[in-house]
């Protein structure tokens, strides 16, 4: 026999308009509190924050420049051959040992009077060397044939590239307060999620309340799901493509600090967003705006709708979308297994639905 709730069973529990406006402002004075505490905590783990997101686009632009560099190597190898000077025989292992030396090289050119006056006595002395003493150097440079090129290296973590630059005195402040911020909202927010349901749970039935016990840290899971795979894996492919088109244009990056947190921010947050359609699928099944039905049938025009939204959350390459849609496809039929998991079949009455 099925329960039906009766109104009189909640008679203790009504409250009036002025009860209910009391009590949210005492739950949003705890979740601004929770927040509060929570943005002073990432104060002091701000710089941390700020160092540890940059960690993909370092690797991106130290792979980016990596590859420039093996290209310009080989370049030089083959103009020393077209030279006629001695290289290696075999040019492409010359290039993967270089590779893993770590080493950026620069063409720079010296004057080497100069460098025979600095070094002095020290100076080498070739035995082919002419008889007549070279020139003393007066500091004069009349002509480019006088410098030779020499090739230096240096480490490449070290490489000034490879930092991103900030244009404005106050944005490295911003930036680490924007991180600052973030970091307090992730750390507080399962003490406002908290603090907001204890409201809203006063006023929904038991079976109600059971179903949020579920949703809720489904919720958490499928949303920290998205920024992770927005962080860890789109990433890389992404900042692939735009450091590729910056290469293709020749173009060297130069990145703002700015820019990247908010990019870094922008793109796990619509992962994790468009990650709740399964959740948002059966919320409409339960409301009865679609059903199961519904949704088999037009899985196609569906399946266009994530893709636009894909294009929509996504910066304007083709891989995040491609990495955003592929998996919301997923979810998308996981949605309708959910919905045919736990159908709807009474309303909150315990009424019979048919």
């Amino acid at each position: 026999m099925q329960r039906s709730y009766n109104e009189d069973l909640f008679e203790s529990t009504k409250m009036t308009f002025g009860e209910h406006l009391d009590e949210l402002r005492r739950a949003l004075l705890k979740a601004v509190t929770a927040l509060v505490i929570g943005v002073l905590i990432g104060l002091f783990f701000g710089r941390q924050l700020v160092d540890y997101i940059q960690t993909p686009l370092r690797k991106a632009l130290h792979d980016h420049y990596t590859e420039v560099e093996d290209k310009e190597f080989r370049q030089y190898l083959e103009q020393r051959r077209e030279a006629g000077m001695p290289v290696p025989e075999n040019i492409d292992e010359a290039v993967a040992a270089y590779t893993k030396l770590g080493l950026f090289s620069e063409e720079r050119f010296i004057d080497p009077r100069q460098v025979r006056e600095s070094m002095g006595d020290n100076a080498p002395v070739s035995q082919n060397a002419p008889a007549d003493a070279p020139p003393a150097y007066d500091g004069s440079l009349t002509s480019r044939d006088d410098l030779i090129s020499v090739r230096i290296y240096h480490d490449a973590d070290r490489d000034p590239r490879l930092q991103l630059v900030g244009l404005g005195s106050q944005e490295p402040f911003i930036a680490y307060m924007k991180a600052a911020l973030v970091l307090g909202i992730v750390m507080s927010s399962p003490f406002v999620f908290y603090f907001i349901w204890s409201f809203i749970a006063a006023g929904l039935y038991p079976h109600e309340q059971r179903y949020v016990h579920i949703f809720l840290p489904f919720s958490v899971i499928l949303f920290l799901a998205g920024a992770a795979l927005a962080f860890f894996f789109a990433f890389k492919y992404v900042l692939g493509f735009l450091l590729w088109f910056y290469e293709s244009m020749n173009i060297d990056p130069e990145l703002r600090i700015s820019d990247w947190l908010s990019f870094v921010l922008f793109l796990p947050l619509g992962f994790g967003i468009s990650f709740q359609l399964p959740l948002v699928m059966l919320f409409l099944e339960r409301i009865g705006i679609f059903t199961v039905k519904t949704y088999l049938s037009h899985w196609r025009i569906a399946v266009l709708v994530i893709a636009f939204i894909s294009m929509v959350l996504t910066p304007a390459e083709p891989y995040s979308m491609l990495m955003m849609c592929m998996p919301l496809v997923g979810l998308y039929f996981f949605g309708i297994a959910l919905c045919k998991w736990m159908p709807r079949r009474t309303t909150p009455f315990g009424e019979v639905i048919d």
